[in-house]
């Protein structure tokens, strides 16, 4: 939740990031050729390994309980010079076919490539761009990273990915390639890689769109440029922006906004960013804090995570999902209830699989095929959070699954950065 979100959750997740440590306990072996090597300047961390490649064995990766996930490896926060972790996503270039994690921290974004598992390379980090925020998000397009952060006056850092080619003495301390400050701070940002447009959401909620969206178009990535927002909705937490091409024809190849917004779900069409237009709010029973969606890849589900229910009712980890057949008028379709009940947080879709961070419960791997049916079952797990399974925000923040490779890359807000794959 936001800094602007000014409710118990807020002061709860203050509490759990500041308590988030860095300790370096464990093996402090280098990781690899160039990823322990020393850098010049401020301590942005060595890159070192706290535990390499370990497969899941009779329940089990070292102390981490898991099924059908092996550990690559993990470097804790340290190895960054971090005391909390929050979001990720990860970049391939297209060029190279190498593939780099793009870790978010309390002071900055480090980067990591993974491509080859048995020789991570931590390349270096941007720092924040102003004071340091257990709150960061960062999204991708053309070959640029976008990121932003509830960093007071932080607006939207941008980073040319293809400097990670050329890093000749790692890690190094890098420096923003250009920085948009049509906004203040903001809790996420979505960006829609087919239409050239960053949408920072969850900014400040007396600005011009209420801590809604702001559209911002960055298809020229270092010249980014304001053209509108969208606020009818109020506050939005988190969200998906899509060129729709699902079951509701009135629709097709329309720009869609979905949004998180705290009470409920909001959708929009924002395709003339001079005249975006609601489609309509869904709500729904139970509702603790409306946190984070994401769409099954043919857009007719909508699948939602509901960041309080678990605390404020005692549900087991709960997954809410609509069937969008109609986006004037969606319905509840199924709901899903995992074997704990750990917090869910953020939750993407790659083909028929559904990748939960699911904080103390770590990364929880859902299999969709039946969703028509409403049938779906978990099908493996990797738990970096070993002590236990309760409800809270210790554990897993975020999960990022599109790798070609297979590799999926985790986040957790105090054991740091691991790199799991699929058992053999």
């Amino acid at each position: 939740m936001g800094i602007k979100a000014l409710s118990p959750l807020f002061a709860i997740l203050l509490l759990a990031g500041c308590s988030s440590s860095g300790d370096s306990d464990g093996p402090s072996d280098k990781g690899g050729d160039g990823a322990g090597m020393e850098n010049e300047g401020p301590d942005i961390g060595d890159g070192n390994i706290f535990l390499w490649s370990t497969p899941c064995e009779g329940g089990v990766a070292s102390i981490y309980p898991c099924q059908e996930y092996d550990l690559l490896f993990q470097m804790r926060l340290n190895a960054f010079n971090a005391t909390a972790a929050n979001d990720i996503w990860g970049w391939t270039d297209l060029s190279t076919g190498r593939e780099y994690a793009l870790i978010g921290l309390d002071n900055g974004t480090a980067f990591v490539d993974v491509t080859a598992a048995e020789n991570p390379v931590y390349l270096g980090k941007l720092p924040t761009a102003t004071e340091s925020s257990i709150w960061r998000d960062i999204k991708v397009y053309n070959d640029h990273a976008f990121i932003v952060s509830e960093a007071t006056n932080h607006g939207m850092q941008v980073f040319d990915l293809k400097r990670l080619r050329d890093v000749a003495n790692p890690p190094e301390l890098f420096t923003a390639d250009a920085r948009y400050t049509g906004i203040g701070n903001a809790h996420n940002i979505v960006i829609n890689e087919e239409m050239g447009f960053a949408y920072p959401v969850g900014t400040a909620r007396n600005d011009a769109y209420n801590g809604g969206v702001h559209f911002v178009d960055i298809q020229n990535p270092t010249s980014p440029t304001g053209v509108g927002g969208y606020g009818a909705n109020g506050y939005t937490h988190d969200a998906q922006v899509i060129t729709y091409n699902g079951p509701d024809t009135d629709y097709t190849g329309h720009e869609i906004f979905i949004g998180a917004n705290e009470t409920q779900i909001a959708i929009a069409d924002i395709t003339d960013k001079s005249n975006p237009t609601e489609i309509g709010t869904l709500g729904y029973s139970n509702r603790g804090y409306t946190h984070q969606g994401w769409f099954t890849e043919d857009h007719r589900y909508y699948i939602l995570g509901d960041e309080t229910d678990e605390i404020s009712f005692g549900f087991d980890s709960r997954t809410l999902v609509f069937d969008m057949t109609d986006l004037d008028n969606p319905v509840l379709h199924t709901t899903y209830t995992g074997p704990t009940s750990a917090t869910d947080h953020n939750g993407y879709v790659k083909g028929n699989d559904f990748f939960l961070a699911n904080y103390s419960a770590g990364l929880r791997v859902l299999d969709i095929t039946g969703i028509d049916s409403g049938t779906i079952s978990e099908i493996g797990f990797f738990d970096t959070h070993p002590s236990n399974n309760t409800p809270g925000f210790d554990g897993v923040w975020s999960v990022y699954p599109y790798f070609e490779s297979g590799k999926i890359i985790v986040n957790d807000t105090e054991a740091g950065f691991f790199v799991i794959q699929k058992s053999n």
